[in-house]
């Protein structure tokens, strides 16, 4: 009798995986000095999935029960043709959810075209107010730009704009409240996020600028009163949110470090060359770009290896401060 695909993605240790963030690319107009080296090497063309690939990709999980697809990079927006895969992903049926992580230099030119394809919420990353510091943080990158990005995105109406900023000690954390201020004044969210130790960078030392999400809160609650939410299970993502009482702005923190959320994980990503990570700080991973382009493909074939993934997802990762990384992947080449 032949086995027959179940209708949802669930690992060994009972947590079902709903979510995938899809890698379109991993190269960037931005060089972001946690991200990636100022002077990269990038996945050579053949090996990178194809639009279509992606698509397949893409469905699959959709088929298996997974309900929302963020497309990532890199920088998702600078792939040649990408609304055409937005596009197709936006009529996938069961998906309840297409949102899109960015570092919003192209939202100003394709922020309505991502709204009619279907993409729901997008996510910015903003480090810095200070233009000198944005591009020291992001090496090419033009704050005009991506507050003109932000500002076309808010007017486009997605369901959700969120800033995501990564906070460096010595660097940035001065400005955590200026960020709650920025978001404050459009009603959008702003999540901080510590940094994490992917790939070897030498531009500084991760064990000196690490600052903790609890540093982070102490800071801004001296200025608003913050109010949990509670378990981020609820939200779909790793961020902790706090409300304020005098606005709909959300403030999240994610805390690989110092509170990690593995128990919650219910993700896995897929990179650009089509490698299935199941844990952002493990290499636990399987090859889709081969099944994808053996001789007998068939997208059967991709859904049953997906499946079969979900038993070597690890309980969790284990990020130690006190050295370098195990990871050697940059967070480009991870998706975001």
């Amino acid at each position: 009798m032949k086995a027959v695909l179940p209708s949802s993605l669930v690992d060994q240790f009972g947590r079902r995986v709903n979510y995938v963030r899809l890698s379109v690319t991993d190269r960037c107009d931005f060089r972001c000095v946690y991200c990636m080296a100022e002077d990269m090497e990038f996945v050579p063309k053949r090996e990178v999935l194809s639009l279509e690939e992606l698509y397949q990709v893409g469905r699959a999980f959709s088929e298996l029960g997974v309900e929302k697809i963020r497309l990532t990079g890199g920088e998702p927006l600078v792939r040649n043709n990408v609304m055409s895969l937005v596009e197709r992903l936006g009529t996938l049926p069961g998906l309840q959810q297409l949102a899109l992580t960015t570092n919003g230099s192209q939202l100003q030119r394709l922020a309505p075209a991502l709204k009619a394809a279907g993409v729901q919420r997008v996510n910015v990353s903003l480090d810095s107010l200070n233009p000198r510091k944005f591009r020291q943080l992001t090496r090419y990158g033009n704050l005009d730009q991506v507050i003109a990005g932000i500002d076309a995105a808010v007017e486009a109406g997605f369901a959700g704009v969120k800033l995501n900023a990564v906070v460096l000690k010595g660097r940035n954390e001065d400005e955590a409240v200026a960020l709650v201020d920025f978001a404050r004044q459009r009603g959008i969210d702003v999540a901080f996020i510590e940094e994490m130790p992917l790939g070897l960078i030498d531009d500084h030392d991760r064990a000196l600028t690490l600052c903790t999400s609890e540093e982070l809160r102490a800071l801004i609650g001296s200025r608003y009163p913050l109010q949990a939410e509670g378990d981020p299970a609820g939200n779909g993502g790793p961020a902790r949110y706090y409300r304020m009482p005098d606005s709909p702005t959300r403030v999240g923190f994610i805390s690989p470090h110092s509170a990690n959320f593995c128990h919650l994980c219910n993700r896995v990503r897929v990179t650009v060359e089509g490698r299935l990570l199941l844990c952002l700080g493990n290499e636990h991973s399987v090859d889709l770009r081969a099944i994808l382009r053996a001789p007998d493909y068939h997208p059967e074939k991709l859904k049953w290896a997906i499946v079969e993934a979900m038993a070597i997802k690890p309980e969790r990762h284990h990020f130690d401060n006190s050295q370098e990384p195990q990871i050697l992947r940059f967070m480009n080449a991870t998706g975001g």
